[in-house]
């Protein structure tokens, strides 16, 4: 028979006492914490903005049809034009043309600003940086608006003061013509990039949006072309006044129609449809997951 084991000794249990002083110490990091805002959301989406290679190929291409059209465009009429030809004859009116291809690249750059980050799952990041999605938008807007804004600019007057200069027998354009010929034309198309890019937002996929605003700017035009039946002359007459490429030619006092839009009309027509789907982007935003 085996021997029975004593019972082992149990030690005591410990008798713990808080230490003093918080349980928690507080702890200061090396490190400063700053207060995030709006002016930072705009650091980092132009950062972002500069350092793709899409910025640079599709404003390079911008440019290139820009200038590139505008002055051919201008040196052929100047080499076949008759003696007085031209001297009803705006001389900044013939960058319509490489403007009308080259918002095409801007369109194509707005939408990818942010339907891009959604396809590639960026999203997350910048929603983990900056949680507040309204302020990621708008810094998106601000950024994008100024670079599409400046771009043009300085493209247009290149183009102006070349067209100007090549066409001799053409009327000195007046003041008026000369800022909506400029800085009005350069805003319609930060404003079309700006459509663009708040579109990209709602769809979030990238083929679709440029799809969507391609269809905005052609089919109208398209469309109202093929229309041949009387009933519809009211619809092809809207059809042809409100499309964005008699909206263009506006700005240069050459419009499609002798009816519509005026003057500065197709710059608040732009503004309006871009404040109305800025709204629906960010309520969309708020509603949404990334």
């Amino acid at each position: 028979m085996s021997t029975p084991q004593p019972p082992m000794p149990q030690a005591p249990a410990p008798n713990w006492q808080p230490a003093p002083g918080p349980s928690y110490p507080s702890y200061t990091s090396p490190i400063p914490v700053v207060r995030t805002h709006l002016g930072h959301a705009i650091a980092s989406e132009w950062t972002k903005i500069r350092s793709v290679r899409s910025t640079m190929w599709t404003l390079g291409v911008f440019v290139l049809l820009n200038v590139g059209i505008g002055l051919g465009t201008a040196a052929l009429v100047a080499a076949n034009a008759g003696a007085g030809s031209l001297r009803d004859e705006n001389p900044l009116s013939f960058g319509f043309f490489g403007l009308l291809l080259g918002c095409m690249c801007v369109i194509t750059l707005g939408v990818l600003t942010t339907a891009s980050e959604y396809g590639t799952g960026m999203i997350r990041t910048t929603a983990v940086a900056c949680p507040s999605r309204g302020r990621v938008l708008t810094a998106k807007a601000i950024v994008f608006f100024s670079v599409a804004f400046v771009v043009t600019l300085v493209s247009v007057l290149v183009v102006a003061l070349a067209d100007v200069a090549l066409l001799d027998g053409a009327r000195e354009a007046t003041g008026e013509e000369w800022l909506k010929g400029t800085v009005g034309i350069s805003l319609y198309i930060a404003l079309l990039g700006l459509l663009s890019l708040l579109v990209g937002s709602i769809i979030r996929h990238s083929a679709g949006a440029i799809t969507i605003m391609i269809g905005l700017v052609l089919a109208p035009l398209v469309i109202a072309l093929f229309m041949f039946s009387e009933s519809l002359d009211s619809l092809r007459q809207a059809l042809f006044e409100y499309s964005i490429p008699n909206q263009l030619s506006v700005f240069y006092s050459n419009s499609l129609t002798e009816s519509g839009p005026s003057g500065w009309d197709p710059l608040w027509i732009a503004l309006g449809v871009t404040a109305a789907a800025f709204a629906a982007a960010y309520a969309l935003l708020e509603k949404r997951d990334v």
